[in-house]
C-alpha cells in the first residue's frame, strides 16, 4: 500500500474504519495527517446497523460470510466466527492485536 501511494504521488486516502469497531478505534477522527499524506475516515461515526441500512438503500451486496457468523474479515488465516463470550474485535488476529498494518500507514 505505502509502494502504491507513493507511486501514485497521492496526498492522502480513504479508510473504512468506525469507531465502533474496537476500543482501539474509538477515538479515531475523521481527518487526520500521520505522516506525509491524509487519511480520511468519512465513515467513522457509522454503526454495523448504519452500514447495513446503506447497503439495503444503494442495492449493494454484503459479504456472504457475515451470515455465518463473521462479523470483521481479514485474511483467512487470522478470521473467526463471533462466538459467545467474544467481543467483535477479538475475531481478528485471535484477539492479540488489533491492526493488520495497513491502517497504520502514513
Amino acid at each position: 500500500m505505502e509502494r502504491a501511494l507513493d507511486e501514485l504521488d497521492a496526498h492522502g486516502w480513504f479508510s473504512g474504519l468506525r469507531r465502533d469497531q474496537s476500543r482501539s478505534r474509538a477515538d479515531i477522527d475523521f481527518v487526520e495527517r500521520p505522516g506525509e499524506r491524509w487519511k480520511f475516515h468519512p465513515i467513522a461515526d457509522w454503526t454495523d446497523r448504519d452500514v447495513g441500512l446503506y447497503l439495503k438503500k444503494h442495492d449493494l451486496p454484503y459479504h456472504p460470510l457475515w451470515d455465518e457468523g463473521y462479523v470483521s474479515i481479514g485474511d483467512r488465516h487470522t478470521s473467526q466466527r463471533l462466538e459467545p463470550g467474544m467481543e467483535p474485535e477479538d475475531t481478528r488476529f485471535f484477539g492479540l492485536k488489533r491492526e493488520c498494518g495497513i491502517h497504520k500507514i502514513g
